[in-house]
């Protein structure tokens, strides 16, 4: 078989003013102080947590948060594990904008064998009651509002990755958790935070960025938000909160999952996140895919990935960058399982990439390649996936055309 080619590894750093830059690179274990506004040296340590009593299979929790406008706040969070006593693989799940801490994604885990842990990100407890000790809410307003190097860790994005870390933090120290078999996924906003979580906690074993990515202020649905900026302040939040400040220090496998149309995170934007990531990726583009938490949980492929990485199971098809001659494309893959199917999924339209009309068609698997003829039209992007006979897709990353 023929496998794919890898990025070469290299150091990362934010481009970020004062003392936040300090990352250093020792041998090949990246060790860091400070990555961006985050001290792991303190994210890194087991947070204070205040443990309910299990019902129907699911903990609630409290574990300690960030200081927020100088007070201490407390994040809300749901656990659930599988039958017996371990040690588990985990998974920490990251919720997007209106989410919260879901009992039925850590149940999902659960089910599959894994322990996992939901936390609320938005300052708020049960059924979406706001917390007296809460960080801060997780409207438009808050992520991108005016602040200075001051007041950076009072930033909805500051906390909600610190959040995401410490409850890394906390699964790492439960007796019953595998600290070597952790990952962590997330959707939309969660998909964005993973993106940036996955560069500054080196500890994850992997991650799986759901919709969300970077380069936010190139092209996205805040757009808007961005133009009304002042430079200097643009400047300072692309710098400290864009995940393209991050996705080149990633050193797991990350998979990124998307959709054609997606109207919060465009196809241009999510390519440039994929280049960022210098190590190994696995993307899955799904034409028209929908965009909601449920939908953000179901593709089969999460699991399957997951299980490939901490639980031995078979791995998900692999494909190589497409090569291209005259109106021939093709890529190399490497399966451990027989595929069924290829296809070669195309548009020719310009404009908003939520307006765009695809195209899917039969390509050929040809040994080791996959092989397909572009049709006639200029087209504007395109990209080959292949499913395997569990019904598990891989795509290309898309090229962009225009």
């Amino acid at each position: 078989m023929t496998h794919a080619g890898r990025g070469g590894r290299r150091l990362f750093a934010p481009a970020v003013a004062g003392a936040f830059v300090l990352a250093v690179l020792s041998g090949a274990n990246l060790r860091a102080e400070k990555i961006g506004p985050w001290d792991t040296d303190v994210l890194f340590q087991p947070p204070r947590v205040e443990w309910s009593e299990e019902k129907d299979g699911v903990r609630e929790l409290y574990y300690q948060g960030e200081p927020y406008q100088g007070r201490p706040t407390r994040v809300y969070a749901v656990y659930a594990q599988p039958p017996g006593a371990g040690p588990f693989p985990a998974m920490v799940c990251v919720h997007g904008g209106g989410g919260t801490a879901f009992q039925e994604w850590v149940r999902l885990w659960a089910e599959r064998g894994y322990a996992a842990i939901s936390m609320d990100l938005a300052g708020c407890g049960p059924h979406h009651q706001r917390l007296p000790d809460g960080g801060p809410d997780q409207s438009d307003e808050s992520k991108f509002r005016s602040f200075d190097e001051d007041s950076v860790t009072d930033m909805w994005t500051y906390h909600a990755v610190a959040a995401v870390i410490r409850a890394h933090s906390l699964l790492r120290s439960l007796p019953q958790i595998d600290a070597q078999r952790i990952g962590v996924t997330g959707i939309s906003w969660g998909g964005y935070l993973t993106c940036i979580v996955a560069g500054v906690d080196n500890r994850f074993r992997l991650a799986i960025p759901v919709y969300g990515c970077g380069f936010l202020h190139e092209n996205s649905v805040w757009l808007p938000r961005f133009e009304k900026m002042p430079p200097e302040q643009r400047e300072r939040w692309i710098q400290f909160f864009d995940p393209s400040q991050y996705l080149g220090r990633v050193r797991c496998p990350i998979f990124f999952l998307n959709g054609t149309n997606d109207f919060a995170y465009p196809l241009d934007s999510y390519r440039k996140s994929y280049d960022l990531v210098p190590g190994e990726k696995f993307i899955r583009i799904e034409v028209r895919m929908k965009h909601s938490h449920p939908d953000g949980w179901a593709p089969p492929e999460i699991g399957l990935f997951a299980d490939s990485l901490l639980k031995g199971g078979q791995p998900l098809p692999r494909l190589s960058p497409l090569h291209r001659e005259n109106q021939t494309v093709w890529c190399e893959v490497t399966s451990s399982l027989p595929l069924k199917q290829a296809h070669l999924n195309y548009t020719i339209d310009g404009g908003r990439w939520q307006d765009r009309q695809w195209t899917s068609i039969p390509a050929k698997l040809e040994r080791d390649c996959v092989v397909a003829e572009l049709p006639p039209e200029q087209l504007t992007a395109y990209y080959v996936d292949v499913v395997d006979e569990r019904g598990a897709m891989i795509s290309t990353p898309p090229e962009i055309v225009r």
